[in-house]
This record gives structure tokens, sequence and C-alpha cells, in this order.
């Protein structure tokens, strides 16, 4: 189900994602204008994920004090931490390649954007198979917004024991609240 996921969305011409991608941060901007968080954690993009660093950037410009962050992976095994990102701050790449801020105090942010390949309307999703997502949101108190595009969804991710959902599902058709079971939703 995840490589089918990947290979859907890696399949999507570059403008085609572009769009949809844009046409998701005008939902992102609705659900964020109503949750009204002071810091948010996004994801650098990776194997064609939306790429919402421009959102990022007009969500910081649009008002002093908003905090963006990045996930950073200090152990394999262990939660994810999060650091402050503003355009410019130097940032090396991690064993799979993706940009992190390189220093800085780690932060629990309001809201988390949380990249979706596959997901259910339950708010479960498929990631990479690591569980940094799951790992990290055990140990968090933060509203978690998966964000990717509807040719991810799936009837049933059929999830472990272990996984988390989300607490919001966000595509370019628009926003949801999760159906998660009773107790799962933050």
């Amino acid at each position: 189900m995840r490589e089918h996921a990947l290979k859907l969305r890696q399949a999507l011409p570059a403008e085609t994602r572009a769009a949809l991608t844009l046409r998701l941060g005008r939902h992102l901007d609705r659900l964020i204008a109503d949750l009204q968080p002071a810091s948010v954690g996004f994801c650098w993009p990776y194997r064609a994920e939306p790429d919402l660093r421009d959102w990022v950037r007009c969500w910081l410009a649009a008002a002093s004090g908003r905090v963006a962050a990045l996930p950073v992976v200090v152990e394999r095994h262990a939660p994810m931490l999060f650091r402050a990102w503003t355009p410019g701050v130097p940032m090396p790449l991690d064993r799979h390649g993706i940009p992190h801020p390189a220093a800085g105090e780690s932060l629990v942010p309001d809201v988390l954007l949380v990249p979706l390949n596959a997901f259910d309307d339950r708010g479960y999703r498929l990631g990479y198979g690591g569980g940094y997502f799951d790992r990290t949101l055990a140990v968090m108190s933060t509203v978690a917004v998966g964000v990717g595009f509807e040719l991810g969804r799936v009837p049933d991710t059929l999830p472990q024991a272990h996984d988390r959902p989300m607490d919001w599902l966000a595509t370019e058709a628009g926003v949801m609240r999760a159906r998660c079971p009773p107790g799962a939703c933050r």
C-alpha cells in the first residue's frame, strides 16, 4: 500500500503537484486560522510530498511572534525533536538527505503538519515505515494535521496498536476532522 501510494504521487508531474499543493494550502489557511497556533511544525518535502515551504513562509510573515519548526532525528528509534526554522537558517542533511536546523532549542509545535503517503478517514497514515511520527506523537501534546494528496486516500490503512491517528486530514479536496476511534484522537 505504501509503495503504491508513493508511486502514484511520484508519477504526478511537478506542475500538477504544485497546483495541488496550492489548493491544499488554501484549505490549510482556513484550518490554521481556526486553530490559531503560535507555532507550526512541518516537514521539508521528500519524495514528491506537498511542498509547504512557501505556505509556511507566508504564514510566518502574516503575524509577528509565529514560529515554524522542522523535525530533527536525534536517534533512530527515539522520538524526533523540533527546532525553529526560518528561511536561511543553516540546514545540514540528515542520513536520509533531508535538511534540518543544525542548532537551536527544541520546542513542541502547537500544530504539527504530518506528511501522508497513504491514509484513511480515521486519520491513520502510512509514512515510510520508520515509526518516527508515531513515537513522536506518543510523547508530544500537539494537534496532528495529516497533509497529503487525495490519491493517497485508501479505505483502511490497517493500523497497528502503536499507530497514532491524525486529528485532522488536509488535502487538495479540503479539510476534515479524522474519524478516529474514541479516545484515540487528541
